[in-house]
């Protein structure tokens, strides 16, 4: 199976797209040893929401690494920070610009094609197929897109990371009645933006239609709060307890807001 998929009864899809750190060993064999170690991967976010189980909320994350190919991108892989350095749908380096592939390896267009199709449409279409589930039984559905980052990369920002980003595509892909149930459930001392560095991916840009009855939130966490951000990235249960009480009042008020 290309990706680990669980239906909810409630109006509430929670996708991981970046949590993968299988590479198939035909593109394992091109690579750098820096795509082995995969330390750009949304680490131990699976177990962050154990949660949700209880909740009801279906949930949907990826078996690939990111190296592999990146579900977060558009498939015609256009750049969704114009003007800003980032990662494409094939990533080429890490974030810390480290080389992936084998010199002579990089994957061309053909194989980039071929991967579209092995690994990015099947999670695409399984988001799709549960969105529209969703819909069908309740009417509206929120869609949260969760990831996580190391809270220090200079490549794509300066100095450290909020703890807590919000991404709305400014506002595009939800209602605003949601980010503010969402937000005011924010306590602990964690730092908070909302549209800032980060405004959502493909993902929440992409499926997020309110007028159609999907309401689309992406969360990006700094890996500091719940994690070593070095290797070998160990799960901190002690701080992820922390903030999971949040974490946790923040999906029951997106679940609350959307069953109103």
């Amino acid at each position: 199976m290309d990706y680990q998929f669980k239906a909810g009864s409630i109006p509430l899809l929670v996708s991981m797209p970046h949590v993968g750190t299988d590479i198939p060993d035909d593109v394992l064999a091109t690579m750098t040893p820096d795509a082995v170690d995969k330390q750009d991967t949304d680490w131990h976010l699976v177990r962050l929401y154990e949660f949700l189980g209880e909740m009801g909320a279906s949930t949907l994350s990826a078996r690939w690494s990111r190296y592999v190919i990146d579900l977060n991108r558009p498939q015609e892989n256009t750049n969704l920070y114009p003007g800003q350095d980032t990662t494409g749908l094939c990533p080429v380096d890490t974030f810390h610009r480290e080389p992936l592939y084998l010199e002579g390896r990089t994957p061309d267009e053909a194989e980039v094609r071929r991967r579209l199709q092995a690994y990015w449409k099947p999670y695409h279409d399984q988001l799709r197929a549960e969105l529209d589930r969703l819909l069908a039984l309740h009417g509206r559905v929120v869609l949260w897109d969760a990831h996580s980052i190391a809270s220090h990369v200079p490549r794509f920002f300066d100095g450290k990371l909020p703890d807590l980003n919000f991404g709305t595509a400014d506002g595009k892909s939800c209602a605003s009645s949601l980010t503010d149930a969402v937000v005011a459930r924010v306590d602990g001392g964690y730092t908070v933006a909302v549209n800032g560095r980060f405004k959502g991916g493909h993902i929440t840009r992409f499926y997020g239609e309110p007028a159609k009855g999907v309401h689309a939130i992406q969360l990006e966490m700094c890996q500091s709060t719940y994690m070593d951000e070095d290797a070998p990235y160990g799960y901190r249960a002690d701080l992820a307890a922390q903030v999971q009480q949040p974490l946790r009042a923040m999906m029951q008020a997106a679940a609350d807001w959307v069953r109103a």
